[in-house]
């Protein structure tokens, strides 16, 4: 059954790993009646974690998309991974959201991917709520836990929903918006009832809370509460449901979702006051490509966007869409901007986890799953027409750990790159490209249990057997102060021989500039159809420096003289003649070797805060700054690339798994001494092996 707009919402639940999530997933496609008993991530049968590598690990690795009902209104919720070596697919998620729950452990309040999460939503604007999770454990604390997130968010959550007990003494928890308790059933859902006598001061506080936020959504309500001190019930819920889509408060809600608790008034809220895919807007490209935003509009001819590609060995390739305006339409045509030709639509479906259900058509707001779509990428636009415009892409991170991999027998080489050109496609955070500079198939993604889950699947479906190996680091050459340098290309063959002459005077420029040429020759010494033979031999002399073959760069080249021969020169005699002048010039130009040098940022527990540093010390890192609040410190360094290709695995083993990183390119600086030593030795070592093969 097919939904229309006004009718459909859209929830991701986020947050750190290991803060229960896939439960939460799970219990609420039971309390909404889609599955007829709730599973544990133990048992291995949970809609979310459906793969087989989920399945074994007990973590979440995709984004697992379901949809339940209530009174009338369809909520789609994704569930997402807490690692963040599979953050894309939060980040999609939060594309195609309205409404973000961060699902945040009683006991340990807000941790590091929960504060990156947070940051990434405040760059959307995008409305939230906090789920605390596992209050039925015994350190749990559900007021320590919203006072953590004041702390490090700077923001005061409202309770909607508060729990009855901690630990061994919890039995349920209070609905302060309806003035209802619901208590613990074992493996039921929850059951109403009133609330208990001990808790109604707590819940007179709770809704006053509530009210003030409430007063908030809108003027007029905020002038009726300050008049009468107070809201009627209908106006409490108009002013909730306006604050909350322009995210002018933090709901929050309690519960332990093994035990079924907290989600019955969880749904309830959602569906009542959560925002409806009305209120969402997106982004698009104009045709002078410039952002604009866009209103979720459902009266205006079909626009979507392609946020997704997975493949099932039942269903084939699958493409999640999010529909931005219009509705799709099942065994139709609509055109693909991205491409720039007809898409043919066949049969359209909705999910729960992977079992997937048939319709007829999809409405504004709705996201659903087109099959086996031979063109269809992730980021694709569709449309009814060519509208000139295309949805901006989804704003991913970039990679931060790279991998250099090749198929031990060379006969599945091929095979190999299909699989990861594929594996690609389904996950955008991961990259893969051939490094002509090195010769390596270099592989990147967010982190080594990315990568390695990656590898693993393709070595076991496909049987291919992959060496993997630290990646080549891109080195560059330059040169420190002016030389000059002439070189006469002379050859007699007989008949017609090749003449050319030139004089090369080369110069240092500014790091980042790359490469200036001047033609600086009068009177005619070199004609002017030469001219362009003679920097192209400049260009190639700088695809190999003279100290270990690297690119050279940041040099400006002049041509300031040259003699020409009327019947034996030619531009190739000025290509070659200008190529090995630019070398010799080089040799007097004390050449020095550059590094890649990485921008980086490290999230970290405070109690890790002197480690980290010591190590980025020890890794010739320049500390930059760092930013400190609620236990988390965030550190801001200048790296040389060579010391982060394995920066995942040591900052793992240095944090206990807990801190994360970003990196991205900076600028080359020079190095000498024995790193340069060690670099140039290891070239020579490379390309003597290159010449071997």
């Amino acid at each position: 059954m097919s939904h229309t707009t006004d009718l459909i919402k859209n929830v991701s639940i986020a947050g750190h790993g290991q803060t229960g999530k896939t439960t939460l997933f799970e219990r609420l496609l039971f309390a909404g009646g889609v599955i007829p008993r709730a599973e544990t991530v133990e048992s291995g049968k949970t809609v979310g974690d459906s793969s087989p590598e989920e399945i074994e690990r007990k973590i979440s690795i995709h984004a697992a998309l379901g949809h339940i009902e209530r009174n009338g209104t369809k909520i789609n919720i994704f569930d997402t991974p807490g690692s963040s070596d599979f953050t894309g697919d939060v980040i999609l998620s939060f594309r195609a959201a309205e409404f973000a729950l961060l699902a945040v452990d009683g006991r340990s309040g807000v941790q590091i991917e929960t504060i990156k999460l947070w940051r990434n939503l405040d760059g959307r604007g995008k409305p939230r709520g906090i789920f605390v999770t596992k209050l039925d454990n015994d350190q749990a604390d559900f007021d320590k836990a919203l006072a953590d997130i004041k702390e490090k968010f700077k923001v005061d959550p409202v309770p909607v929903t508060l729990p009855m007990g901690s630990g061994g003494a919890f039995k349920g928890v209070i609905d302060v918006l309806h003035e209802k308790a619901y208590f613990v059933q074992g493996e039921a859902i929850e059951k109403e009832g009133p609330i208990p006598d001990e808790f109604r001061d707590t819940v007179a506080a709770a809704r006053e809370k509530l009210i003030e936020a409430a007063a908030e959504g809108d003027d007029t309500l905020m002038e009726h509460y300050i008049d009468k001190g107070s809201l009627s019930p209908d106006e409490m819920q108009k002013g909730l449901i306006e604050a909350l889509a322009e995210n002018k408060y933090v709901p929050a809600f309690a519960g332990a979702a093994l035990k079924n608790s907290g989600i019955v008034p969880l749904i309830d809220f959602i569906a009542d006051l959560g925002p409806g895919a009305r209120t969402a807007k997106d982004l698009v490209l104009d045709a002078e490509g410039k952002e604009q935003i866009v209103p979720l509009d459902p009266d205006k001819p079909l626009s979507a966007l392609v946020i997704k590609t997975a493949y099932d060995q039942f269903s084939g390739k699958l493409s999640w869409i999010k529909i931005i305006s219009g509705k799709l339409v099942a065994d139709s045509e609509a055109f693909n901007v991205s491409e720039h030709k007809k898409e043919r639509i066949g049969k359209l479906y909705t999910c729960q986890g992977k079992k997937l259900e048939e319709v007829k058509e999809l409405f504004a707001g709705d996201v659903g799953i087109i099959t086996k779509s031979p063109n269809l990428k992730t980021n694709d636009t569709i449309a009814a027409a060519d509208g000139g415009f295309n949805f901006v892409h989804l704003r991913l991170p970039e990679p931060v750990h790279s991998m250099a991999v090749n198929a031990t027998a060379k006969k599945d080489d091929d095979k190999l790159g299909e699989f990861l050109v594929r594996a690609a496609e389904e996950d955008k955070t991961f990259r893969y490209n051939f490094n002509a500079e090195t010769k390596e198939t270099v592989i990147s993604g967010m982190g080594e249990l990315q990568i390695n889950i990656i590898l693993e699947k393709i070595r076991t479906n496909q049987k291919i057997e992959i060496e993997t190996h630290v990646p080549k680091v891109a080195y560059r050459e330059t040169i420190t102060k002016k030389a000059g340098a002439e070189y006469t290309h002379k050859k007699q063959t007989g008949g017609h021989g090749q003449y050319g002459k030139v004089l090369l005077e080369i110069a240092p420029l500014p790091r980042g500039t790359n490469y200036q040429f001047v033609n600086a020759i009068f009177g005619g010494a070199i004609p002017k159809n030469y001219i362009p033979g003679v920097e192209k031999g400049v260009v190639e002399g700088m695809a190999h420096g003279t100290m270990a073959s690297y690119p050279v760069v940041d040099v400006e080249v002049k041509i300031v003289d040259g003699k020409y021969h009327p019947v034996d020169s030619s531009e190739l005699s000025f290509k070659l003649a200008a190529r090995n002048a630019f070398r010799d010039a080089m040799r007097h130009a004390n050449p020095t070797l550059l590094e890649p040098v990485m921008n980086l940022t490290v999230f970290v527990e405070e109690k890790y805060l002197g480690d980290v540093m010591s190590d980025l010390s020890g890794k010739r890192g320049k500390i930059l700054g760092q930013d400190s609040s609620g236990g988390i410190a965030e550190i801001h360094a200048e790296v040389p690339q060579a010391e982060l290709l394995r920066y995942s695995i040591d900052l793992r083993s240095i944090t206990s798994g807990t801190g994360s990183f970003s990196v991205a390119f900076d600028h080359y600086a020079p190095i000498s001494g024995r790193i340069a030593d060690d670099v140039i030795k290891a070239r020579e070592t490379f390309k003597i092996q290159e010449a071997d093969e």
